[in-house]
């Protein structure tokens, strides 16, 4: 039983990194303060918390993503050059 449990605990963990993939920065930070926001409400159960926690992380996640995106593009500009090259898509 228990690694049925841990199964199902990695199915909502991937589900929870997904809730934010697709947003951009702007959204995913709304959605992080709106999700700590939640957080810091008195009358949440351990589950709730929990879920709002790995939501608020996703959205986390996905603002280091874009910025560390930003970053890479911001780098690899050379002077004199017009356009900037891009490293890769973000996925």
């Amino acid at each position: 039983m228990p690694k049925a449990k841990a199964t199902s605990k990695t199915k909502e963990d991937e589900g929870s990194q997904n809730v934010g993939a697709d947003l951009s920065y702007n959204e995913a930070h709304t959605a992080l303060q709106l999700a700590l926001s939640a957080l810091q409400a008195t009358d949440l159960d351990v589950e709730a918390m929990t879920g709002l926690y790995r939501q608020a992380r996703a959205y986390l996640d996905r603002c280091e993503a874009v910025l560390a995106h930003v970053e890479q593009e911001v780098m690899m500009w050379q002077e004199g050059e017009i356009a900037v090259v891009p490293f890769k898509e973000l996925t």
